[in-house]
């Protein structure tokens, strides 16, 4: 037995238990308003049996797991389908930096309802002028007394139209050089001058928000991090969901092994689409892909657990992850005109997002060139 079988074979008894079909059938409803409420009440379930991210501290609701045993709860998870934290902007990204720049304050109050999902998360940063390169953010922040003053816009909030509070990032001194000029602020979205408008994706959900603010006071004390210094909190932000990256290969596998399952169910007359040559000879490069990304991902890890820093090795399995995940989306139109119904449409529709999604493909490509390849940097503004 590993050092890491009891902590999965506790999850497992716990997810026959709890993951019931009657819960499950409400975390898929279609009405965006429905499911949220039943991934916010799975979130409260997962953190107080402590499996909301056993990787945290037990004080703030985890369990103080290693590597090896995130990994295997990771695994678990995935084996079973069941979702993770809803609040997962927060507890991935968030959480992490108020853990590594917040006072002890901010801890203490923003912590453990974010894990709970008491509290729900979004991450100002992207704006329409300003996507992947953040250093030319325009959305303002003058400090007046105690507090700043805010004015602006934000785009592709994730979870804005249902987020109680944002990690927003401003431009507080403009003669800065573009990097030096950005602040951190734990905003509430509840606060006057703020409006946000859902947008509409082509898979005709709303994950995603504009957000407008309009001179909208936020306290200073909502600070996070030190005046001007917002792109170290950006940047240097230490995860202790290190072992997230299993995560890409193990929902890939699951998303592979579904539509192999598919591919080799006969129909009413027998056949099946494996049937084919061609039809195989795509699901064999799928398998390909799924592999690679698997076995990138868990050179990562193996490098963690041996001790050494997070490189850019993550560049490389983002970019294998989402062009894999694009390919297998887009292979289930083998199925005929069940790629064209659910969950495989909106897959397809979906997965058009991941070039950009966690780090745009091209940002993660000039990051490879550099740090890998040891090509000339790209030339940047100061």
């Amino acid at each position: 037995m590993t050092a890491a079988e009891p902590i999965r074979v506790d999850l497992r008894s716990w997810l026959g238990e709890q993951l019931t079909p009657e819960l499950r059938r409400r975390m898929d409803d279609r009405d965006r308003g429905r499911s949220a409420a039943a991934l916010r009440e799975w979130n409260a379930s997962l953190f107080d049996a402590g499996w909301a991210a056993p990787s945290w501290p037990r004080h703030l609701g985890g369990r103080d797991a290693d590597l090896a045993e995130q990994l295997a709860c990771h695994e678990e998870m995935a084996a079973a389908s069941a979702p993770g934290p809803f609040n997962a902007i927060g507890v991935a990204n968030i959480a992490p930096a108020i853990m590594t720049y917040g006072t002890d304050r901010q801890r203490e109050r923003f912590l453990r309802p974010m894990l709970r999902g008491d509290e729900i998360w979004s991450q100002g940063m992207s704006e329409p002028e300003a996507g992947s390169d953040l250093s030319s953010l325009r959305c303002r922040a003058v400090l007046e007394g105690d507090h700043f003053v805010v004015s602006g816009q934000k785009t592709w909030n994730s979870n804005g139209d249902l987020a109680d509070w944002c990690q927003l990032y401003v431009r507080t001194d403009p003669t800065a050089p573009q990097r030096q000029g950005i602040t951190c602020l734990l905003v509430d979205m509840r606060s006057p001058g703020i409006e946000v408008r859902p947008i509409r994706t082509m898979a005709g959900d709303h994950g995603f928000a504009e957000v407008f603010f309009d001179e909208a006071r936020v306290p200073r004390t909502a600070m996070l991090g030190e005046l001007n210094q917002g792109w170290s909190v950006a940047t240097r932000t230490l995860s202790n969901e290190r072992a997230g990256v299993a995560v890409l290969y193990l929902r890939l596998r699951r998303k592979y092994e579904r539509l192999v399952e598919s591919a080799t169910t006969p129909d009413p007359w027998g056949r099946r689409v494996a049937d084919l040559a061609v039809h195989r000879q795509a699901l064999a490069a799928r398998y390909t892909d799924v592999r690679l990304v698997e076995l990138l991902a868990k050179r990562t890890l193996e490098a963690m657990m041996a001790g050494r820093p997070p490189g850019p090795e993550g560049s490389v399995v983002k970019i294998a992850w989402s062009s894999a995940e694009q390919a297998l989306s887009a292979t289930a139109e083998i199925l005929g005109l069940a790629s064209i119904e659910e969950p495989w449409a909106c897959d397809l529709l979906a997965s058009r997002s991941l070039t950009i999604a966690g780090g745009t493909t091209e940002v993660n490509r000039n990051i490879v060139g550099e740090r890998v390849l040891g090509l000339p940097r790209e030339p940047t503004s100061t």
